[in-house]
């Protein structure tokens, strides 16, 4: 696998990379074909799983080598790291102000500018917005290996597409489990479940060629997904698991996922 990546151009590396996140997405959204719900206990649980993921790859994948890239430049290795991980928390709040969007842990109070949507829009709206900063996370991560920094490396990029694919499947379920619930069909649920994917290969084809035109800014592009994904994971995932009232077995599952991400960075990277 990775030798076959190796000889594709990089955008087409992320390409491929967040198809397969995307299709993680679907398969998580498929589970409607099979059942009306999903038991609470076990959303929770995978929600959380899904948050840890994200947390350790903010770190172990994106973080530590914007870190590690920065040393020896004008400025303080932290610097790349602190202004681009607190761009990307910045910039994904700017975008949540303005976009209108439906959060699954507070249905209640829509967010963005007002609008007559439908609340099925604006809750796949809410998904869509949140996994942008994963397909960019994957793209920045394969653009890296192609601007040869020694951090960067292709199992590296591969260990952080199938840590956010296995977190995608959560999501995936997450949105179209409900809304089976509420009476839509299978295929209209599986729909707009997977529907909240698709922007990942977009997002990673973009972070990929962007790192390729700008390589100095490449430290500071790892650290906006990192504080993009962040943002994500305060602003949505742990508040849903933890609304369900099952608070220990989402913070098992945050453990279980962080402890699992942090495996495959560290064995494959």
């Amino acid at each position: 696998m990775a030798t076959f990546l190796m000889q594709l151009n990089p955008a087409v590396q992320a390409l491929l990379a967040t198809l397969f996140t995307w299709l993680m997405t679907a398969a998580g959204a498929a589970a409607v074909f099979l059942a009306k719900e999903v038991n609470r206990k076990v959303l929770d649980s995978m929600l959380g799983f899904a948050a840890g993921v994200m947390i350790a790859a903010s770190y172990w994948s994106l973080l530590a080598p914007a870190i590690e890239m920065a040393e020896g430049g004008r400025l303080p290795a932290w610097v790349p790291a602190a202004v681009g991980f607190m761009l990307g928390g910045t910039f994904l709040r700017g975008v949540d102000r303005l976009l209108p969007h439906l959060h699954r842990s507070d249905e209640a109070h829509p967010e963005g500018v007002k609008t007559a949507w439908r609340r099925i829009t604006l809750l796949v709206l809410a998904i869509t917005l949140h996994n942008f900063p994963e397909g960019l996370a994957v793209g920045v991560a394969f653009g890296a290996v192609a601007s040869g920094f020694p951090s960067a490396t292709i199992a590296g990029a591969i260990a952080l597409a199938l840590g956010i694919g296995i977190q995608n499947f959560p999501e995936g379920l997450a949105v179209s489990m409900p809304l089976r619930r509420e009476g839509y069909t299978p295929l209209k649920s599986f729909w707009y479940g997977q529907l909240s994917g698709l922007v990942e290969p977009f997002a990673g084809v973009l972070g990929a060629a962007a790192v390729l035109v700008a390589r100095p800014l490449l430290p500071y592009a790892l650290a906006f997904a990192a504080g993009a994904m962040i943002f994500v994971v305060a602003e949505d995932l742990i508040p849903e698991a933890q609304s369900g009232g099952h608070t220990h077995l989402a913070t098992l599952g945050v453990m279980l996922g962080f402890t699992v991400m942090m495996i495959l960075d560290v064995a494959l990277g």
